[in-house]
């Protein structure tokens, strides 16, 4: 079956995701697209570089920012595979992000409806969001990480 092109850039979000728990660090991807075009690619990256803002969304925003050559992203996309946290929801408010798509819910962090939705408080720009593309398989590469961790497994 033909995946829709949510799904897609889902994919490669989730390709992202699995390159971070390779590496250590929770599980998480993102791509933003502009058209039909990834203009940006983020993964976990806070281990790595002991950066509290190095969340795969903070990590996306600046690489298309660095592409396009400007802060505002109001013709791109997100798609990332967990809900979005305060910090990065209000990067992406910043950015004037289009429209959100997210894989598994956050009921710990999340700011797009897990504990609270930014997304519906009066900001101007607001994107429109869109939960639940592949959540399973974004669910199952979180829980498998936390699992190998529970279990005193290797993360590689």
């Amino acid at each position: 079956m033909a995946r829709s092109r949510e799904e897609q850039y889902m994919q490669e979000a989730l390709r992202l995701a699995r390159e971070a728990a390779a590496a250590g660090e929770v599980p998480v991807g993102c791509v933003i697209v502009r058209g039909q075009e990834i203009v940006g690619r983020g993964r976990n990256r806070r281990e790595e570089k002991q950066a509290t803002v190095s969340h795969a969304e903070m990590e996306a925003i600046a690489q298309a920012n660095a592409v396009l050559g400007t802060w505002r992203l109001d013709e791109c996309e997100l798609f990332v595979t967990l809900e979005p946290c305060p910090m990065c929801a209000g990067a992406i408010l910043n950015a004037r992000i289009r429209r959100v798509w997210y894989g598994a819910r956050d009921s710990a962090m999340g700011a797009c409806g897990g504990v609270i939705n930014l997304f519906m408080e009066a900001f101007p720009n607001r994107p429109a969001l869109v939960g639940g593309i592949l959540a399973e398989e974004c669910r199952a590469v979180l829980g498998d990480f936390f699992a190998k961790l529970r279990g005193g497994g290797t993360l590689t």
